[in-house]
């Protein structure tokens, strides 16, 4: 078995950033113990051959393969502009690049591609749904002449509990007002203070004010440029409401190649399949693996799930940051009328502002756990919150900023005013009921330099990805940066993949397509429906109650258990009612990655044996300086895999000149 596990696992050299695979022994350098874990392969580096990516001998040389508010839906060019030199047949599309996602991280890549090729971003529902959208706080990027990339770079690597990769931080913090210079080159509007000079606020982590905003809706703002831009460009072509299903791929010598990707038409009903010469996977995080989230109700891990069933390497998924601070229905007078798909964000800035954390016993807290205050990391607040509700029984905690001038309220928080007053709190006068919630995954898919994976022609930008940059806990307003600057970075590799590469006519046909599940019929669909949701709910239950703020290994051992059986349950009731594997629909396929993910995040989680960052664990309550590194998650075969875990279909063979 351990030869197995060997043959199947990509080794990652370091060097200049960019990643470089083959298949080696890992015997002699940089290799240390391995461990198999419910179906994964985790290993373990020394520090001293660890930078970002691992240090290993090739076997061989491998021959490169060949071949605001505003209306958004104003923007979307409907889908019979399509031109007939971007398409095969109705149900099979070819473009020189795809993006999956709609976010920052899709369209600024998008936008560039563009310029050398026929681009398809291929979005889960209506393309301003996303992660982007809901970003409040804001842009981190040093453009203050007091601040310095040393002190951003700093702030991320002590956030990142010295997890990060400093390359990697180097490289964004530098480049990241650059970025935001081509953001309002490009229309995007900041808020200026009096001095006509943008206002550059501050959050927690951070020593300096450097956060580029847009009041409170800094995202959207964002997403609204990016969308004007994208309308704007004949090359660029919108697919709305296709929820990607799986990588296609195929095997060249050792090396897995990504040609396209399966999708899923939600209003028809119809498999379309995209052959494109490059991919970037932009498809945002897992928020929904929780019960509570900040995240949209698209973010169910898709893209982590897609590329992890296509034997890309994934890497830090036990680090799940909870936001400190979402708004807590059950403190509010008023309450909603109906529960909320996702929690509602208070952006680190009102803490950023002045703004105090209290207890229901109106007792300022956090100075008796970290002597930065309500400045601290997230990790640090997350834990201190729920550290107070669990000491005094009580369900949310109270953020107040109402000492701070009206106006300046309202003019820098004007979204976040709006809908607490809705509920009933005027937070010029009142505090805000707040409670953590999940908000962001510092882990995914493993990412050089470039955007690049162990799967050629894929490439990784935004929450998806992981970089390095976020260690063990992102520092506030590093996402969307993060997003831009990889989302950039990976443009020229693209470019040079799409021009060495070439369509394959027949490539359409070297996988067996998925199909809707019409043939089970109206009454079969409503019943795997009511279950799904069923276990849907089950599932974040577990993850919540057992994988949250503060873990141990009992705790996780548990849910890693009752996961195993609530999949296997819920796989049996479906096939049973005539599923087959290759069947797909929107639920059941988000199900199959939720699953996905929350079994990574479980199984990295247990394989961290320290509390580092995100990850605090009552049985390993110390940062051990011998485990400061990167949790590593290798593609294999496992012996008995899950519909979650497997991929839908076998990867072709491409066949030698």
């Amino acid at each position: 078995m351990a030869q197995k596990i060997l043959q199947m696992t990509t080794c990652i050299p370091a060097g200049s950033g960019n990643l470089h695979f083959g298949v080696a022994p890992c015997k002699g350098q940089g290799c240390g113990r391995m461990s198999w874990v419910s179906g994964v392969t985790f290993k373990r580096y020394i520090r001293k051959e660890l930078s970002w990516s691992c240090r290993v001998s090739r076997f061989s040389e491998i021959q490169r393969w060949k071949f605001s508010l505003s209306p958004f839906n104003e923007y979307w060019k409907p889908l019979g502009t399509v031109t007939s030199s971007c398409l095969r047949d109705g149900s099979t599309k070819y473009f020189d690049f795809a993006v999956i996602g709609s976010g920052v991280a899709g369209l600024r890549y998008a936008l560039e591609v563009a310029k050398h090729g026929s681009v398809a971003v291929i979005t889960k529902a209506e393309p301003h749904e996303c992660n982007t959208n809901y970003a409040q706080g804001g842009v981190s990027a040093v453009l203050c002449p007091s601040d310095s990339v040393e002190s951003h770079m700093h702030d991320t690597i002590v956030a990142g509990a010295y997890l990060c990769d400093e390359e990697t931080v180097r490289v964004v913090c530098t480049e990241g007002a650059d970025r935001v210079r081509e953001l309002i080159a490009m229309d995007a509007s900041f808020d200026h203070g009096e001095d006509g000079n943008l206002h550059l606020a501050r959050e927690g982590g951070h020593s300096h004010h450097r956060i580029v905003h847009a009041a409170d809706m800094t995202g959207r703002e964002i997403e609204r440029a990016l969308l004007k831009a994208v309308v704007n460009d004949s090359n660029i072509f919108m697919f709305q409401h296709h929820f990607a299903i799986d990588l296609l791929t195929c095997q060249d010598g050792s090396d897995t190649v990504c040609l396209g990707v399966d999708t899923l038409n939600t209003e028809t009903l119809e498999v379309i399949r995209f052959i494109s010469k490059v991919i970037l996977l932009a498809s945002g995080g897992a928020g929904h693996i929780y019960g509570s989230t900040t995240n949209p109700l698209v973010t169910t891990g898709d893209g982590m799930a897609m590329a992890h069933r296509a034997l890309a390497v994934m890497s830090n998924m036990e680090f799940v940051q909870f936001h400190p601070t979402a708004l807590a229905d059950e403190g509010l007078p008023i309450k909603p009328m109906k529960s909320r798909e996702n929690a509602f964000l208070i952006t680190e800035a009102v803490r950023g502002d002045g703004g105090i954390l209290y207890n229901l016993g109106m007792e300022r807290f956090m100075p008796l756990y970290d002597e930065r205050a309500e400045l601290a990391p997230r990790d640090v607040v997350a834990r201190s919150i729920d550290d107070q509700l669990k000491k005094r029984n009580e369900k949310y905690v109270l953020l107040d900023i109402s000492h701070n001038p009206t106006d300046k309220i309202l003019s820098h928080f004007p979204n976040i005013a709006a809908e607490c007053l809705r509920y009933g709190v005027d937070l010029t006068h009142q505090p805000i009921p707040v409670v953590p919630a999940a908000h962001y995954m510092c882990g995914g898919v493993r990412a050089g330099l470039q955007g690049e994976t162990n799967v050629r022609g894929l490439y990784v930008a935004g929450e998806v990805a992981c970089t390095g940059l976020h260690g063990a806990n992102r520092l506030a307003s590093n996402s969307l940066l993060e997003a831009l600057v990889f989302a950039r970075r990976a443009v020229q590799p693209s470019i040079d993949h799409m021009k060495s590469s070439r369509h394959d006519l027949s490539a359409s046909n070297w996988w067996a397509r998925p199909v809707a599940p019409l043939s089970l019929g109206s009454d079969v669909m409503d019943k795997i429906l009511i279950m799904t949701r069923k276990v849907r709910k089950e599932l974040q239950s577990i993850m919540w109650e057992y994988v949250g703020i503060v873990r141990s290994t009992t705790r996780l051992e548990f849910a890693e258990q009752k996961i195993d059986e609530l999949e296997a349950n819920w796989e049996d009731y479906l096939f049973k009612r005539g599923w087959v594997p290759t069947m797909v629909g929107l639920e059941s396929c988000e199900m199959r990655n939720i699953f996905c993910c929350a079994k990574l995040v479980v199984s990295s989680a247990l394989a961290r044996h320290e509390s580092r960052g995100l990850h605090y664990t009552v049985d390993f309550p110390h940062l051990v300086e011998s485990k400061r590194l990167p949790t590593i998650i290798w593609p294999c075969s496992s012996v008995k895999s899950s519909w979650s875990s497997r991929q839908l279909h076998k990867p072709a063979l491409i066949a030698k000149q």
